[in-house]
């Protein structure tokens, strides 16, 4: 089994905000004909994915971004998963719009998300996606990631989510290697 987590905060008023990519990718693999809907379970959403043999557990914690942690663990400890097996997708604002990053591991980089999985877990040895939402202007860093994206950013985006959802089914067939080698460049 592999869980796939998104990060974003809960609730209409963050839908479709930079700081909430990782949602929308999971919004997106919840989408296909393998997955069940959404239930409420680990201080979450969560849908189970069945792509052939491999059941994917996606999961949208609802303890507001910056208290990710919990609810992570909580599905991590429930499934006795080791840390391979999980991959964390969110926003970065310190790449540029629409890049794509896979990691094996990695410190938190200033993301309040991250930082609280790191301290729930007890480690940085987890693989993540981040998902350039580009720079926010000087001392802007909160209302930027909380905002939405121009009409301009639109296209750039919606891309980058197709291409990351592409890189998430790649990572749950064939593990992290592969999606450095073909998304990171």
């Amino acid at each position: 089994m592999k869980l796939v987590v998104g990060l974003g905060n809960p609730g209409k008023r963050y839908h479709g905000t930079r700081h909430n990519v990782g949602f929308a990718i999971i919004d997106a693999l919840a989408a296909g004909p393998d997955v069940g809907g959404f239930q409420s379970r680990f201080d979450s959403q969560v849908a189970e994915l069945h792509d052939g043999v491999e059941k994917v557990l996606l999961q949208k914690p609802e303890t507001f971004m910056n208290l990710s942690g919990r609810a992570v663990r909580q599905a991590v400890d429930f499934y006795q998963l080791p840390l391979t097996e999980v991959l964390v997708v969110c926003d970065d604002f310190n790449l540029p719009l629409g890049k794509l990053r896979f990691r094996t591991k990695g410190t938190h980089g200033g993301h309040n998300g991250l930082r609280d999985i790191q301290n729930h877990l007890g480690t940085t040895d987890y693989a993540r996606l981040r998902i350039g939402v580009d720079a926010p202007p000087e001392d802007e860093a909160i209302d930027f990631v909380l905002g939405r994206f121009r009409p301009s950013e639109k296209p750039v985006i919606a891309d980058a989510l197709s291409r990351a959802v592409q890189g998430v089914m790649l990572w749950i067939r064939e593990g992290i290697g592969p999606c450095m080698n073909q998304y990171n460049g």
